[in-house]
């Protein structure tokens, strides 16, 4: 048998190469289609992808866009309470620095009081003092001071020295009266109480401003500064400033200058409350003292001569 020309062998196998490519269709032809079905249906699954991808960074960015909110809300509250806890750390800090500063300030107001206090004290409580004036049981003046402690539309209550009225107290007795600058009013003495050193005037006039008694909280210190009026003075009235020396219940220890003038008059606090009654009579131990005085507490009045039903006095004792 005869052999087959080399050359002729290799042409077949080109011609079967080439015969497989053409029954083969090429990637473009097998991924492309050619009928109008076929690219709805491809234009169909770009859009159901789109559509889909669309959903999936929709809910991407809501989900960020929601932590975000989140984020600015917590900010938000949080900021808001640390702000809140700041401001109440400030105020607190202010407080405490105020609270130093008292304290550092503490011994320098034990000092002598300045001019501009003493005035404003006493244009606080001038226009509730008076001044007193009778005469004793020989017929010699005795003068002292009263101030208010109740007034209404009727009548003023002035508490006052029952040394200084005590010639009033028999009848006949001497004639009362009290002043302020040029105005003179009759009062009545209508109730005392010889062991306190007290003794309660009524005078006709309504409506007088009133002094308020201190309160008994925090109760007052050794060394605190205190202040004795007088109703008679230039500008109205006198002050005389003094330091507490010792406080028990028998009364308050002090060395304010209490003359004549300044005897039954208020004793006050740095505030222009009263701490008690001025007196040069008054002496809960037995004996007299020298350059120091007692005062009986401002509110041992409503024992006798005073009616305080609610810690204030709103009406006199009983006549005596």
């Amino acid at each position: 048998m005869a052999e087959v020309p080399e050359p002729s062998r290799r042409t077949a196998r080109q011609e079967a190469k080439s015969r497989h490519r053409a029954e083969t269709p090429m990637w473009r032809e097998r991924l492309v289609p050619k009928t109008v079905l076929g690219v709805s249906t491809i234009i169909l699954a770009f859009a159901v992808g789109s559509a889909f991808s669309g959903v999936a960074f929709y809910a991407y960015y809501q989900n960020r866009l929601d932590k975000n909110e989140q984020f600015n809300k917590d900010f938000a509250s949080k900021f808001g309470e640390q702000f809140d806890n700041a401001k109440k750390t400030i105020d607190a800090d202010a407080n405490n620095a105020r609270a130093a500063i008292q304290t550092e300030l503490e011994p320098l107001k034990r000092l002598a009081a300045s001019g501009d206090t003493l005035s404003g004290l006493l244009k606080a409580a001038g226009p509730s003092t008076f001044f007193v004036q009778t005469q004793d049981e020989a017929g010699q003046a005795a003068v002292g001071s009263a101030f208010v402690v109740a007034s209404d539309a009727k009548q003023s209550l002035l508490l006052a020295s029952y040394t200084t009225v005590r010639a009033a107290t028999r009848q006949p007795g001497p004639q009362i009266v009290v002043r302020q600058g040029e105005t003179q009013t009759k009062a009545t003495l209508w109730t005392w109480q010889e062991d306190k050193d007290l003794a309660l005037l009524i005078i006709p006039t309504p409506n007088l401003p009133k002094l308020a008694f201190a309160p008994t909280s925090p109760p007052l210190r050794l060394g605190e500064r205190l202040f004795a009026l007088s109703g008679l003075g230039g500008g109205g009235g006198a002050v005389a400033q003094g330091f507490v020396a010792d406080v028990s219940a028998a009364g308050i220890m002090h060395d304010a200058a209490v003359g004549q003038a300044f005897q039954g008059g208020p004793l006050l606090s740095s505030e222009g409350k009263v701490l008690g009654v001025a007196s040069r009579s008054y002496a809960p131990l037995g004996y007299a003292s020298d350059g120091i005085w007692f005062a009986v507490p401002g509110k041992t009045a409503c024992e006798k001569v005073l009616k305080c039903p609610n810690g204030d006095p709103t009406s006199p004792g009983d006549k005596r």
